[in-house]
């Protein structure tokens, strides 16, 4: 099966995002750095997945039609990356940020798919109505949502 890796266009700042992205994941590192004077390109790797990096120039600009999917195993992980994540960018309902170098991200605890995918109807629907509500995640509402618990 072929290997897909993202490759993301920067305007200038690719060597500094490849340090920013391996300074949030814990299990990431810079692999290669193509100079000609300045970066040209380069790869980085999070949790075994490649990613390229372009200095290409101010052409092109990231979109959220495309965003990193981060399946996190706790609240923590969540909040962490949440975090480092939306320093100096935005964020938005649901789980989406926008980074400080526009790259959108969704930082979306594991559990999420399960409680969305709730046999009950009405569970998984309550569900819904408090992620809609939320931009960062939190499991905790989640779950008292999902028990029909009155959230405040």
């Amino acid at each position: 099966m072929p290997a897909i890796t993202p490759y993301l266009w920067f305007d200038g700042n690719a060597e500094e995002a490849m340090r920013f992205y391996t300074s949030v994941f814990k299990n990431a590192s810079i692999k290669t750095v193509r100079r000609n004077g300045d970066v040209i390109s380069g790869t980085f790797q999070i949790d075994g997945q490649e990613f390229m990096v372009l200095n290409g120039g101010p052409q092109y600009k990231f979109t959220p039609a495309l965003s990193l999917y981060v399946n996190c195993e706790t609240q923590q992980e969540v909040d962490e990356l949440w975090e480092k994540l939306s320093a100096g960018g935005s964020v938005q309902r649901c789980g989406w940020l926008t980074d400080k170098y526009g790259v959108s991200w969704q930082i979306i605890p594991a559990v999420l798919a399960e409680m969305l995918e709730d046999e009950d109807a009405e569970r998984a629907g309550r569900v819904m109505e408090a992620l809609l509500q939320m931009d960062k995640i939190d499991i905790e509402t989640l779950r008292q949502a999902q028990a029909g618990a009155d959230n405040g």
